[in-house]
Parts: structure tokens; C-alpha cells; sequence
């Protein structure tokens, strides 16, 4: 029988029979252990985030950020340079005149409220950026996902701004009342009056600011808010001024005596006009209107995407 030839008659090869492999067994033979894996353990010690480290963060912040070099340097510059500028002059005016210029402790206090009304406005400034810088840059995201407790942001924002501008503005306060008793050689104040010129007014100027971080965090705007905030302090007394009628004689008192300015100059013991607040009203005017602004903030800071 002959085989063919052509490829195409050439018998097509069987494939290799497959050797039956050995069933595999279920459990390892005795002694043979398999490789576990080893589960890492961090040498940082794992516990719950507080209000000291949402603290820690902020003061981080707070401070190693130019804005508040600027807005503080330049405030305390005001305080100092006014406050003794005026006292230079009220006692270069008192010597000309021959001493007939009243030089009462109670004076010598009122000359720093034109340097504390000034720095009043590097105040806002400060606490607009507080909260409304980290949205322009979007720092805000990081904040609420290494905090998502976004009251606990708001309440460490809060606490470290009140602390640093009330005792930056105290100590400051302390020091341009001294060296102002000092350069017109007047008699000391009583204590309670010294107790509303430096403490009295730094916390006026810490709730103000703290006002301005509110506001900061409902408009999420630097340039508006602070826009906001300057209106809230000038335009109530300059809408005053110009007010002529008889029929606006009421609006015009109350202006006269519940704006800022006025609010504030009533801690060095003086007034713009009759009637208004007097003493440390002032102060739990402005914790009202802080603590209204505070819950606005809180709701917006809670409900509003960042």
C-alpha cells in the first residue's frame, strides 16, 4: 500500500494524550505552614482628633501667613504713633498756652481712641482673611477633609483670632496709655478707667474682628466682606452728619449714638451725644451682633458646599 504524497494526503497527526494529573491535596501535609501576611503596625500611636489639634492647625495658619504680620504690625503702628502724637501735641500746646489746657487723666485716655479707631479697620481686615482667604485659594478643602467637623473649625478659627488680636491690642493699649500720662504729666487715671481704656476697648476691637470673620464666612469674599465691614463702621455716623431735617432729628440721634465709632469712644468715658450707651453696654452690644453673625456663619459653613 503505497503512502501518499501531497501534503494535503498526508494522515493528520493524533495530539498527545495528556497524562492525568494527581489530584492536588485539599490541607497541606503535615508540617508544612503557609506564609501569612504580616499586618503593619504604625509606631504613631491611632486616637480621636480634638479641639487642641483643630487649634494647633489654626494657630499654624494664623501665623505663618503674611497678612497677619501686616495687619497687626500695622495696627499696633497706629495705636503707638497717633496715641503719642496726639499726646506730643496736646503737651506742646499746653506749654505754648502756659498750662491753661485741661490735661485730666480722663483726657489723656480719649487721646488713644483716635489710633484705636484707625486700627480698628486693620482688625476687620485681618478677620475677613481669616475665613475668606482659604476660599480664594481653596485651602478650604484641605480644612474640612483633615476636620469635617466644620463647627470645630469655626470655633478653633475663632478662639485663636480672639486670643492673638485681644492680647496684641491689650498689651498695646497698656503701653500708649502710659507713656501718654507720661508725656503730658497729667494725673493717673482711676483703675476703672484704665480697666475700659486697654481691656474695655481690646475686647471691643477682638468681637469687632471676630464680626468680620462672620461675615467673612457667609460671603466667602475678602474684597466684599471687608467692603461690608467698612460700610458697617463709617456709613451709620457719616449718614448722621447729613442728616438735616427735623423729621429725621430721631434717626439722626440714634446713629449718632449706636454706630461703632461712637460705641467705642463711649470706653474712654466721652460721647458724640446724649442718650446712648454708656459704660460697658457697648461690649454686650457688639457680643449680640457677633454671636447672631457667629450662628449665620455656622449654618452656612454647615449647609453650603466649600
Amino acid at each position: 500500500m503505497t503512502t501518499p504524497s501531497t501534503p494535503y494526503q498526508q494522515p493528520q497527526s493524533q495530539p498527545p494524550q495528556q497524562q492525568p494529573q494527581a489530584p492536588q491535596q485539599a490541607f497541606p501535609s503535615q508540617g508544612h505552614v503557609p506564609h501569612q501576611p504580616v499586618p503593619y503596625a504604625s509606631p504613631i500611636p491611632a486616637r480621636r482628633a480634638h479641639l487642641g489639634d483643630a487649634l494647633a492647625s489654626e494657630w499654624t495658619k494664623l501665623r505663618s501667613v503674611r497678612s497677619t504680620m501686616w495687619s497687626l504690625g500695622v495696627m499696633i503702628l497706629l495705636m503707638v504713633g497717633i496715641g503719642l502724637l496726639a499726646a506730643a501735641v496736646v503737651a506742646a500746646t499746653r506749654d505754648a498756652v502756659g498750662g491753661d489746657v485741661d490735661t485730666t487723666g480722663e483726657n489723656v485716655l480719649t487721646l488713644g481712641f483716635f489710633g484705636v479707631l484707625l486700627s480698628s479697620l486693620c482688625v476687620m481686615t485681618l478677620g475677613v482673611l481669616t475665613m475668606s482667604s482659604e476660599y480664594g485659594t481653596g485651602m478650604i478643602r484641605t480644612t474640612l477633609t483633615a476636620c469635617p467637623s466644620r463647627g470645630r473649625v469655626l470655633a478653633a478659627k475663632a478662639l485663636v483670632y480672639f486670643a492673638v488680636v485681644f492680647t496684641v491690642s491689650t498689651l498695646t493699649t497698656l503701653v500708649v496709655a502710659a507713656l501718654q500720662t507720661t508725656i503730658i504729666d497729667a494725673t493717673a487715671p482711676a483703675t476703672s478707667e484704665w480697666l475700659r481704656a486697654t481691656v474695655g476697648v481690646s475686647l471691643y476691637l477682638s468681637l469687632l474682628g471676630l464680626l468680620s470673620m462672620a461675615v467673612g464666612a457667609l460671603i466667602k469674599h475678602s474684597a466684599g466682606a471687608i467692603t461690608v465691614m467698612v460700610g458697617l463702621v463709617l456709613v451709620p455716623l457719616v449718614l448722621a452728619m447729613f442728616m438735616f431735617s427735623r423729621s429725621l432729628r430721631g434717626v439722626q440721634d440714634f446713629l449718632f449714638a449706636y454706630s461703632i465709632p461712637s460705641q467705642l469712644i463711649q470706653f474712654y468715658g466721652t460721647a458724640f451725644s446724649d442718650g446712648g450707651p454708656s459704660g460697658w453696654t457697648p461690649l454686650w452690644i457688639i457680643l449680640g451682633m457677633t454671636a447672631i453673625a457667629m450662628a449665620g456663619a455656622y449654618l452656612s459653613l454647615d449647609r453650603r458646599d466649600a
